[in-house]
């Protein structure tokens, strides 16, 4: 007897959106359905049972449409081994966070970052690490909070790049793509202020020499023969708290120092002896000293491991229990890291635990 494909549901109303993400899926061997509302979703997850799900977050024209995520819970309700992802064109880290903490899903991706190399890596990894049903309890078994989380930690970061050479701009842009953050790029001093004031940034590359513009005197001494408008954004980069990774090709031993000591750069990497690889280690040390750095700084010890254990997915009667203090001790630590990062709910709070920005939801 021939055995029966395995099925995967999509839940989208854009039609174009159903025949890409139905070609991927079908490629991957799996039989799909496809439904475009909630009201015809819900019959197709009650009627089988499905291995993995794509779904819109907005499943009409109205922009503060969430029906996608009631399509999300209901696969979960009545095929609780489906792994489910959030396909949307209005992500934030915090929607993010909460669908993978609170709604349970596998991960949460933005339309416009949408590659479909990418996609089929990830729909592969999705089928092998799929919820296994537990048999004795009836219900699923999913990967931890943490883990699950760290799958989006820098997907929605966005990085600036500051380069005024197209293939240097270019080669950045891609490896920092690779990496999962969301490239900015820009060629002048004027235009990466302008981004730096106007968006929060996970990361900054900069290139000390910017051309076209007049040498500027930066600390009182000349830093060199080269026009330095990078190195004058990195007082930028620093008061707004954003890891910076110097990728030039000039720069003397004394301007190098300068860069760490007065500026506070993370790694100065040259360009006559780039390497890729390296590059990227960077990125991912940079990353972790980002986690720990900026508005959490501010926190107290105590704080911090509340913070920690929040992001966990842990209550506040399992938090008490690890740290043995009392459920009031941990709600008032909660209300004070609530207004020092200056947000109101706990899906806010691990968002900014993971390091990402917070785009506060208005109907929370």
């Amino acid at each position: 007897m021939k055995p029966t494909k395995a099925r995967a549901l999509i839940v989208e109303d854009d039609r174009a959106w159903q025949q890409i993400l139905s070609e991927i899926l079908t490629d991957a061997g799996l039989s799909v359905d496809i439904a475009d509302s909630l009201d015809d979703a819900i019959p197709i997850i009650r009627a089988v049972p499905h291995r993995l799900a794509v779904l819109d977050l907005s499943l009409s024209s109205e922009h503060h449409n969430r029906e996608g995520l009631r399509a999300l819970d209901a696969v979960h309700q009545h095929n609780p081994g489906c792994t489910t992802i959030l396909l949307t064109g209005f992500a934030t880290v915090e929607l993010a966070v909460d669908v993978l903490t609170e709604h349970g899903a596998f991960t949460c991706l933005r339309k416009e970052n949408f590659r479909r190399s990418e996609f089929k890596e990830l729909v592969n990894r999705a089928l092998a690490s799929a919820p296994l049903v537990d048999n004795k309890a009836g219900t699923a078994s999913t990967p931890g909070v943490a883990e699950r989380v760290s799958a989006i930690r820098d997907r929605l970061g966005p990085a600036l790049v500051v380069e005024d050479d197209a293939g240097w701009r270019d080669i950045l842009g891609e490896l920092l793509g690779d990496a999962g953050y969301q490239p900015r790029l820009c060629t002048s001093f004027g235009e990466a202020l302008g981004y730096l004031h106007r968006e929060k940034y996970a990361l900054a590359v900069i290139d000390l020499s910017l051309s076209g513009a007049v040498l500027n005197d930066i600390t009182g001494d000349e830093p060199s023969a080269h026009n330095m408008d990078g190195y004058r954004l990195l007082a930028s980069t620093r008061a707004g708290g954003v890891p910076t990774i110097v990728v030039s090709g000039i720069g003397s031993p004394e301007d190098i120092e300068r860069a760490y000591t007065e500026q506070g750069i993370f790694a100065y990497l040259a360009k006559q002896t780039f390497d890729r690889h390296a590059f990227l280690q960077t990125l991912k040390e940079a990353r972790s000293a980002g986690i720990s750095a900026g508005e959490l700084a501010g926190l107290t010890d105590r704080e911090r491991e509340v913070l920690d254990l929040l992001a966990q997915g842990m209550t506040n009667k399992e938090i008490a229990g690890v740290l043995v203090i009392t459920t009031n001790t941990v709600k008032r630590h909660l209300k004070s890291i609530f207004s020092k990062l200056d947000i109101h709910t706990r899906s806010a709070a691990t968002a900014k635990a993971i390091g990402g920005s917070i785009a506060t939801d208005p109907s929370e």
